[in-house]
């Protein structure tokens, strides 16, 4: 089975509109007001105007408001919300739409206990630990850490076109998640590095 990517950190239509040509199985739009990679209800909107069918939208949040999370989905077709903070499961489950939980993964973190913890998520997103960051921090883990779980895992965290498919090879998940690796600048993507980083999950 193929490699699905999610290009996350989404913030012009042109790069929304060039990932979906390059195959992209999914865009992450954040709604983050710390990360400089935020986007705001209006601007989402216009960016998922111009996606194609099948490109999935999700929705990246971290320790938001209920009613934000609510807000979001009342005015954007959201396919899948991504909870990158700590939020508990019961916080995940109340919005009744398929999630996704970032795991940071830092050392003694149980994947086995994590994924029974959320049954209910779609897949777990695996992603580096840093201290007082949360996500987007360019840095990969060690991926000797990842444990099988029954449970699609994301793989996120410093990919780059120089190290996806030796990612796949290792750990064979089920999608790679990119944001900095593909950008010439923070949430401003680069079409070379979009098309190379596609072109390295093919071969990989």
């Amino acid at each position: 089975m193929r490699t699905r990517v999610k290009i996350c950190g989404i913030t012009r239509c042109q790069d929304a509109e060039f990932a979906a040509e390059m195959g992209v199985d999914a865009i992450g739009l954040v709604f983050f007001e710390a990360s400089p990679r935020a986007v705001t209800i209006a601007q989402a909107k216009k960016i998922v105007a111009v996606l194609p069918p099948f490109v999935s939208v999700v929705a990246l949040f971290v320790d938001a408001a209920a009613s934000t999370v609510n807000d979001c989905l009342a005015a954007l077709p959201i396919d899948i919300l991504q909870f990158h903070g700590n939020e508990s499961q019961e916080y995940c489950a109340q919005f009744s739409r398929p999630y996704l939980k970032a795991i940071r993964m830092r050392e003694g973190i149980d994947l086995a206990a994590q994924a029974e913890i959320y049954d209910d998520a779609c897949a777990l997103l695996l992603d580096s630990y840093q201290p007082g960051v949360q996500g987007g921090t360019g840095q990969t883990f060690d991926w000797s850490m990842i444990k099988k779980i029954d449970k699609p895992i994301i793989l996120a965290g410093g990919l780059t076109a120089e190290n996806v498919g030796e990612a796949i090879k290792r750990v064979q998940p089920f999608a790679v998640d990119v944001s900095g690796g593909v950008e010439e600048d923070k949430g401003i993507k680069a079409q070379k590095k979009i098309n190379a980083f596609m072109q390295e999950v093919k071969n990989g």
